[in-house]
């Protein structure tokens, strides 16, 4: 049975999370993207939308719909629990989808299940997000800029640096046009370290930034689900450039390079094995840089969209 809800009571919330973490360690990554399941844990949006399918009063495939872009239009991500796959419930679900909205739909990891659905059912490949990894055994490149760089201040940092984020990702579809309460959301994350979050300043004031995050527990919480879920697989732990930025009136400095080195300083002085980032795959000069720093590619995240008078194959 799938139910479209407007929002989730507790239990539902708390179904939802459960079944995005056991996708999570069964696909090795997350199948819906961060800021949703921050509008899960916290408050979503008002336009958010949600179709729930159970099984046997349990929730085993869900799928969010955002309805907050007027400009580029709803999105959509799903994902069905590992133990009821093959059966042809993620093709329902996603044929629900399509009969509210015409969505762009996004596949985490890019995984053949979800290229085979979204292609055999008109949607096509229109933008590629790179995971990228490397190793923190290995010697990081020299720091050669000289940059005074502090680590964020809770209570006194927030505007300033709400608006030297917004400048630096003007137009970006995840991270520009952040409000307050998106930084808050991130900074209530059991994830969350301030000396983790390094800015770089010239005359007191913040130019740079390389926001770092750690993922991973040694412990499996799926039993209980709570707001940590999802942070606690049992894994190796691994740090994440989570956001790099730059003032745009001084890019071209070596300031992405010179905080990003010292983000990934800070992962290894953490005692972390490896380090990962998220990158458009069309900005090409931010893929050289993480290049030029030890970085490979390691996965891909997919958006599709659907092409018109195409029927949803069942």
């Amino acid at each position: 049975m799938i139910t479209y809800l407007t929002t989730l009571d507790k239990s539902q919330q708390a179904g939802v999370l459960a079944l995005i973490s056991a996708a999570t360690d069964f696909d090795g990554a997350p199948p819906i993207a961060e800021h949703i399941v921050l509008h899960l844990r916290h408050g979503g949006d008002k336009d958010d939308r949600h179709l729930i399918l159970e099984e046997a009063n349990e929730i085993v495939g869900y799928a969010h719909i955002d309805l907050t872009d007027k400009v580029a239009g709803s999105s959509a991500e799903l994902v069905i629990h590992p133990d009821f796959r093959n059966q042809g419930l993620g093709r329902a679900l996603l044929g629900e989808v399509v009969r509210i909205t015409s969505p762009r739909l996004w596949s985490h990891g890019d995984l053949p299940s979800a290229q085979k659905i979204a292609l055999a059912n008109g949607f096509s490949k229109v933008r590629t997000v790179l995971q990228m990894r490397r190793s923190l055994t290995q010697p990081l490149p020299p720091q050669s800029l000289d940059v005074e760089i502090r680590t964020f201040l809770p209570s006194l940092d927030e505007p300033v640096w709400l608006e030297l984020n917004n400048r630096a990702f003007k137009g970006h579809p995840e991270q520009g046009d952040w409000e307050t309460e998106d930084l808050y959301h991130r900074m209530k994350e059991k994830w969350f370290d301030p000396r983790g979050f390094l800015i770089a300043t010239r005359n007191a004031e913040p130019i740079a930034f390389c926001w770092t995050k750690i993922h991973g527990a040694h412990t499996h919480t799926h039993d209980v689900p709570n707001s940590d879920a999802l942070d606690e697989h049992g894994h190796d732990p691994i740090g994440e450039i989570y956001a790099m930025g730059v003032d745009p009136d001084i890019r071209g400095e070596g300031l992405g390079r010179a905080v990003t080195i010292a983000g990934l300083s800070y992962l290894r002085y953490q005692g972390l094995m490896s380090a990962m980032l998220y990158v458009d795959e069309e900005n090409l000069s931010a893929i050289a840089l993480y290049k030029s720093l030890g970085f490979v590619e390691w996965g891909r995240d997919v958006m599709y969209v659907k092409q018109k008078d195409q029927r949803i194959t069942f």
